[in-house]
């Protein structure tokens, strides 16, 4: 057995080589991989000018630490900013480093500006944001957090999109922010009522609640903008970002409004590792692309073909879609393992989610030819599995 800790339930796949929506094992065998690492390999693997762009801070610069000024982590940060909604940036390592310090936030802006009298954060029932022993508090599901108790006890945790019960834990007046996933994507791709955070959003403004979002999983083109909440005519005043941020370099930040970010101050927040040269220029690279005229255009499009295409191959069975862009599902209940390895068999890769839900992310830079092969495959394990028969 090998020295690695035992905490992951791994499949029985190794591989060795990826280029574009392929992946290959040591035996030759090539896979559709409709995964992308859950979310994070978003142009592809080993997509030419993120590439390019590795290769060439490697052999400048790769770390110093925050200790001193780094102009390719600024000029990251000005970028973002003006893709966002031009809040100042803190950078780390992970998703879960990432709520952390927006969870961070919350509570000094809490303790500092209202004197302590707001320290509870209200997160949505079935969602994830992370598994530090903040990040698994704030996670609105139970398995996550077994064997960990107690957990911190200044979270609650509301029904999604029931605005009722949202009134009634802020107007408690002890509720520094609210954090929520735009769709779930570990919680089984529940898109959140527009309605309810249009409702939400106006009211913690008003009340100076702050409004945090999300967005490790559905940021960088997933949905079909670099960040969800653009599609919903809101202005959080935080939003969190990881895995698609740097196409594989792990990579991590906060956007905050300037007049929140100043609560993170000198001294008291910091990572070693985040925001270094090597991630920096692969964010960079990765903004290159996904900025270009078209870019996203071109991902909403593909994202109604595949839906319109999954629905087409569902019609009239137990299975349903879910999701939306690119960042797209199959519920199939009670058969997602077995589902999800007749996947496999068909040599493509799709990924398991909560709620008997089969994540499908192909790359945003995924070609028809590849989405109807993908299709295929679905359509020949759904076969398979007496599913549309």
């Amino acid at each position: 057995m090998s020295a690695i800790f035992q905490n992951y339930a791994r499949y029985p796949l190794t591989f060795v080589k990826g280029e574009g929506a392929r992946l290959t094992e040591a035996d030759g065998r090539t896979f559709l991989d409709f995964g992308c690492g859950i979310s994070v390999v978003n142009l592809g693997h080993c997509h030419p000018h993120v590439t390019q762009a590795i290769q060439k801070q490697a052999e400048t610069l790769i770390h110093t630490s925050n200790l001193y000024h780094n102009p390719i982590q600024e000029q990251l940060a000005d970028r973002l900013s003006r893709c966002g909604f031009g809040g100042d940036l803190f950078f780390c390592n992970s998703g879960a480093e990432a709520n952390e310090a927006a969870l961070k936030i919350a509570r000094i802006y809490g303790n500092k500006k209202y004197e302590g009298k707001r320290n509870r954060v209200i997160t949505l029932q079935n969602s994830f944001h992370g598994r530090t022993y903040m990040t698994l508090s704030a996670t609105g599901q139970e398995k996550v957090k077994k064997g960990f108790e107690p957990t911190m006890d200044c979270f609650v945790h509301i029904k999604q999109n029931d605005f009722g019960e949202f009134l009634s834990e802020v107007k408690k007046g002890d509720v520094a922010a609210v954090m929520l996933e735009l769709i779930q994507g570990e919680g089984g791709l529940e898109l959140i009522s527009r309605d309810f955070l249009v409702e939400v959003s106006e009211y913690c403004a008003k009340y100076d609640i702050l409004l945090i979002l999300d967005e490790i999983q559905t940021g960088f083109g997933r949905t079909g903008d670099i960040f969800a909440y653009k599609h919903f005519g809101i202005t959080p005043d935080i939003i969190t970002m990881a895995k698609g941020i740097a196409n594989g370099i792990p990579m991590g930040a906060v956007m905050a409004r300037r007049e929140v970010a100043e609560y993170l101050s000198a001294g008291t927040h910091g990572s070693t590792f985040g925001g270094g040269y090597l991630a920096c220029a692969a964010a960079m690279a990765v903004l290159d692309v996904m900025t270009e005229r078209g870019f996203m255009q071109d991902v909403r499009e593909k994202g109604d073909y595949f839906i319109g295409k999954l629905n087409e191959i569902f019609y009239q069975t137990e299975v349903t879609v879910h999701g939306t862009a690119l960042m797209s599902g199959i519920k199939v209940p009670g058969k997602q393992k077995e589902f999800i390895e007749k996947c496999m068999n068909n040599n493509l890769i799709v990924i398991p989610a909560g709620n008997d839900v089969i994540r499908i992310y192909p790359p945003l830079t995924v070609t028809y030819e590849e989405l109807d092969e993908g299709l295929a495959l679905i359509k020949k394990s759904a076969a398979e599995m007496g599913i549309g028969e």
